[in-house]
């Protein structure tokens, strides 16, 4: 019995978790590339580790690195960018839709999540850069 309960405990948890990130926009890599070859005006957030962005990095002027361990105690440091369209990054989106989620409850409206990450933009736009 108590193995039953625990179990969809779990799945319950789960679902609540999914629930949550599924209200968050997100946007793919080739819009992305879209709007860093239009200029528009936007900010990209890269929320991994510094060693990360080192290894593999979307290298654009309008960006700033911000761990997301970090983001909440940081978010002031976005302020200016408010009204204005953030883009959130990681490796692969978890951290990143994480970050969005924040950013939302902090009163940021245009948060977006980077379907895939870095990753995906590896693989997709620029190929030069490597998977991990």
């Amino acid at each position: 019995m108590a193995a039953s309960k625990k179990s969809s405990t779990n799945y319950n948890l789960t679902n609540q978790i999914i629930r949550t990130y599924s209200m968050i926009d997100e946007i793919t890599v080739q819009s992305l590339k879209e709007k860093i070859d239009h200029q528009n005006n936007f900010l990209l957030l890269d929320v991994r580790e510094p060693f990360e962005q080192y290894q593999s990095k979307i290298d654009i002027d309008n960006s700033v690195l911000i761990p997301v361990g970090e983001l909440a105690e940081r978010v002031d440091e976005l302020e200016e960018h408010k009204e204005n369209e953030i883009i959130c990054l990681c490796r692969s989106g978890a951290r990143s839709a994480q970050a969005c989620k924040l950013l939302q409850d902090k009163g940021f409206e245009e948060v977006k999540n980077l379907k895939g990450g870095i990753n995906k933009w590896a693989r997709d736009i620029d190929e030069r850069l490597p998977v991990y």
